[in-house]
């Protein structure tokens, strides 16, 4: 049965280049985030493409609530971003997520790379 709702639009996204942690005296919750393994294969699984938390939850085998859990704390995080709105088949709206960056980069202390050489 047709619907009035798209299902699935292509997504265009560019994520941003590099995102930078600098880890110093005072701790980071990039780090606490990204240590889970379900947000591991989250990030995994949108770095393939963009997805919505139904379609991860299938692709890593976890709940939808479980998923929804950690792409708030990846959202949180600035480690992926809403990028779009699909239909389901119901007309239900559900968010589709991607990485925010390409590269992630922990740096220890406040120095740069530069300015230890």
């Amino acid at each position: 049965m047709p619907t009035a709702f798209p299902h699935q639009t292509p997504v265009e996204h560019t994520p941003r280049e590099r995102s930078r942690i600098v880890i110093d005296d005072q701790p980071t919750d990039t780090l606490q985030v990204v240590s889970s393994d379900t947000a591991q294969q989250i990030l995994a699984t949108l770095d393939d493409e963009p997805a919505t938390a139904s379609d991860i939850a299938d692709a890593i085998g976890t709940s939808v609530q479980n998923a929804k859990y950690h792409l708030g704390h990846l959202r949180e995080a600035d480690l992926i971003e809403a990028v779009d709105t699909w239909y389901s088949r119901k007309g239900i709206e559900m968010t589709v997520y991607a990485l925010s960056v390409e590269e992630l980069v922990i740096q220890f202390g406040n120095t740069t790379a530069e300015t230890r050489q």
